[in-house]
């Protein structure tokens, strides 16, 4: 019997699985094993526990795998390649695929195929695939890219961008004497004495973590706060108008007619606020993208790279 392994390395979280040619045997879960938020020695220790725990749970020795895919963001850094090769060649048997965190969702929905991906978590990034040649076995891929430029330079729509314009939001509100709970909500939650500590951490540097608000904005909206509800309805827009200019780059790369739109990350997958302001903007941006009914998970796709589907 085969067995395959497949690791899906996200912002916040680390999930991996251990499977057959049919079943899954095995799931964990650790924290984030990007070097560039941990650290190479964490990053090490998370990822042998998460593969140790999946060999526990499953009773297949790690020696026995035949093929993994690793999904990771900053594959282009060579530390980073050479941290996943290094790891897995002394703790994984068989081959090892190592590919963006992107690629392995847009698998997860599309199995290979033409489609749009937004990824609205800690960052926020649209990324489309679409085939512009096929010639017997070979595929020729095209892919079109919108936002991903981090917290200073965009991420509009994604958590960390959230929580920061809950806090302008707040502080714009406060000067024009229109009512909002957004500063005393997210007083209380980074538990701060002051406006006077709260406008000191905002101003921080190395900033705080912007990102952990987005629950905070989401009650806010959730109990009829106009400054909240408004802001995630602009969350959502701004993700529809990348998703938009990705769809019109892929129009332009060949005629595909309707696409489908698949979504991941905490912001799409929790704020119903967000992800139907998306949906409704595109409706006139781009009618031919079609937002899916539900949340892809990245390590499926993962798994079927590992399983020989790419």
């Amino acid at each position: 019997m085969a067995y395959f392994l497949a690791v899906d390395g996200g912002g916040t979280k680390t999930t991996a699985v251990l499977a057959d040619e049919t079943r899954v045997l095995a799931r964990a879960t650790c924290g984030s094993v990007k070097l560039m938020r941990v650290g190479e020695a964490e990053a090490t220790t998370r990822m042998l526990g998460l593969l140790n725990e999946l060999s526990m749970e499953s009773g297949v020795a790690l020696k026995d795998v035949v093929r993994s895919c690793v999904g990771l963001g900053g594959t282009a850094v060579e530390a980073v390649r050479e941290w996943v090769g290094k790891t897995f060649r002394g703790a994984v048997g068989g081959e090892m695929e190592l590919c963006g965190d992107e690629e392995i969702a847009l698998d997860a929905a599309f199995r290979g195929g033409p489609g749009i991906l937004v990824v609205a978590g800690t960052g926020a990034i649209v990324v489309g695939r679409v085939v512009v040649e096929e010639s017997g076995d070979e595929v020729t891929e095209a892919k079109f890219w919108a936002g991903g430029w981090g917290p200073a330079l965009g991420d509009e729509g994604s958590g960390y961008w959230i929580g920061q314009e809950a806090v302008k939001a707040g502080l714009w509100g406060r000067d024009r004497g229109v009512p909002t709970r957004l500063l005393e909500e997210i007083q209380s939650f980074w538990g701060l004495g002051s406006l006077g500590e709260l406008v000191e951490k905002g101003n921080a540097q190395p900033g705080p973590d912007f990102a952990a608000l987005a629950p905070v904005v989401a009650k806010c909206a959730e109990e009829g706060d106009e400054l909240a509800v408004a802001l995630l309805g602009r969350a959502g827009q701004e993700l529809a108008e990348q998703v938009a200019l990705v769809y019109l780059k892929m129009m332009e790369a060949g005629d595909i007619g309707e696409v489908g739109v698949a979504y991941t990350g905490s912001v799409l997958e929790r704020i119903g606020m967000v992800r139907e302001a998306m949906v409704e903007a595109l409706r006139e941006s781009a009618p031919g993208a079609k937002v899916m009914d539900r949340a892809v998970d990245s390590v499926d796709g993962a798994l079927w790279r590992a399983r020989g589907g790419a």
